[in-house]
């Protein structure tokens, strides 16, 4: 038994409260690194979706009795209905020698999308080929 004059049981706050702080550091880890994972995807989608607007424009292309301006306007349809217009501001289509035979090249140049989808310009460039089916006999 305790005697009236002994003092009050010393109370220790050391670690009171620190699951909370925890909890918000940790959040603040995994929500950077979630955005991090959504942003890699949308990097990877875009440019994905551009490639294959490339390469579908350069088909277009070497059709008989087609152009690669034929190309480059099919390629700005692909980029407007996927993504937005402003990916296919800056298409181009040539002509080039692959192995002997004549072939469409359709460009795209893009902003890679870093920050959600804006990103320095024309730091992403895409190309399609297609043998042209003209010249390929």
């Amino acid at each position: 038994m305790r005697s009236p004059v002994s003092p009050a049981p010393e109370v220790r706050y050391g670690d009171r409260g620190s699951a909370v702080v925890e909890f918000v550091l940790v959040s603040v880890l995994l929500s950077a690194l979630f955005l991090a994972v959504v942003q890699l995807g949308v990097a990877l989608h875009v440019r994905n979706t551009l490639t294959a607007a490339a390469a579908e424009g350069a088909r277009y292309a070497a059709n008989a009795d087609r152009s690669p301006a034929d190309g480059v306007v099919r390629t700005r349809e692909v980029i407007r209905s996927s993504l937005s217009t402003r990916f296919g501001s800056d298409v181009r289509g040539s002509y080039t020698d692959v192995a002997g035979h004549r072939a469409v090249v359709v460009e795209v140049r893009a902003t890679l999308p870093l920050v959600g989808f804006a990103g320095p310009p024309h730091s992403l460039v895409v190309r399609g080929h297609a043998l042209d089916e003209e010249r390929a006999s």
